[in-house]
């Protein structure tokens, strides 16, 4: 089995990386910032693509975990590295999509990052506390609107994609919410299984584990199809509402001005190895769906997601410093 998983590895990278002329690459180690800190979703899925790029490129692919501003830290490091190919950036939605809608400035230029791939996606879903008088999204709805101004949602944050998911079932479903932030994912679902909140629209993966203890419920994914890793939960379609869509996801681009052939090589790379057993175990593990898409795809989908997450933040005025 070994054997077989060293030969898919090398025939997908050998047929799908583009000659680099005279020039090789990597030729020092690879530097790939994480702008959040070690230990969640962004971190662990960069992290398992890292380590098969450096046995792939045989030097050193080094996480650089640099948290602060709801990742802008990170991503302006990022952008301001030398465009050789030796810095990257692996980020989920909110530096590349979100955040340049959200805060009065930045100081760099998202549109300016060179989309290589996205590595997974993990939809949103809709977590209710066990204690909660609804089983399903559309019980939600109803009770929501019969008590007005009475369910409260847990959020990882103001501006944080969690926040902005539950403003977009708001909208969408014609009822009123009222938003209870928290510091970050863990916090939030501590209180949803102490029954202190009643919902939050997050992450699938970190919701998963808690949901398969019976300390949580699932109402509805935000997601027109339904998930590998939690096949029994239904769809946005599913639920009446096939816009509601919202989920994590995580892409590699490279700072301003990086050449196409380094672009077309770390792309090459990062498809292979999603394509390997392991990795996408792995990745399944963690509630992601592996992506691996081409660079211009890429591109597609960062442009999709911005206007997605754009059209929302300004529907609801949410706006941060």
């Amino acid at each position: 089995m070994r054997n077989l998983v060293r030969i898919i590895w090398a025939a997908l990278l050998t047929a799908a990386t583009p000659a680099l002329g005279q020039t090789a690459y990597p030729q020092k180690p690879v530097r790939v910032i994480v702008p959040f800190p070690a230990g969640g979703s962004a971190d662990t899925l960069c992290r398992l693509v890292s380590e098969k790029l450096s046995g792939a490129w045989g030097q050193p692919v080094v996480i650089d975990n640099r948290a602060g501003a709801g990742g802008n830290v990170g991503a302006d490091i990022a952008a301001r590295a030398e465009p050789d190919g030796h810095t990257l950036l692996c980020s989920p939605p909110g530096p590349l999509a979100i955040n340049h809608n959200l805060y009065k400035s930045l100081p760099y230029e998202p549109a300016r990052f060179v989309p290589i791939t996205v590595l997974a996606v993990v939809p949103n879903v809709i977590t209710a506390r066990i204690g909660l008088p609804a089983n399903t999204a559309g019980e939600l709805i109803a009770y929501a609107k019969a008590n007005p101004g009475k369910v409260h949602y847990a959020s990882q944050g103001n501006g944080s994609t969690s926040h902005l998911s539950a403003e977009m079932l708001a909208t969408m479903a014609g009822i009123e919410l009222v938003h209870v932030p928290y510091k970050g994912e863990g916090p939030a679902l501590v209180d949803i299984v102490g029954d202190r909140v009643d919902i939050f629209i997050g992450n699938l993966a970190a919701a998963l584990r808690f949901e398969q203890t019976k300390q949580v419920k699932f109402l509805g994914l935000a997601s027109r199809n339904r998930s590998r890793v939690a096949p029994g939960v239904p769809s946005a379609v599913e639920i009446g509402l096939p816009d509601f869509v919202a989920s994590a996801w995580f892409a590699i681009v490279a700072p301003p001005g990086t050449p196409d052939a380094i672009v077309q090589k770390v792309n090459a790379a990062a498809v292979a190895a999603l394509a390997l057993p392991d990795i996408r175990s792995r990745f399944l593990d963690q509630g992601a769906e592996p992506v691996g898409d081409s660079s211009a795809a890429t591109a597609a989908f960062i442009k999709e997601e911005e206007a997605r997450w754009r059209a929302v933040i300004r529907s609801t005025k949410v706006s941060l410093d």
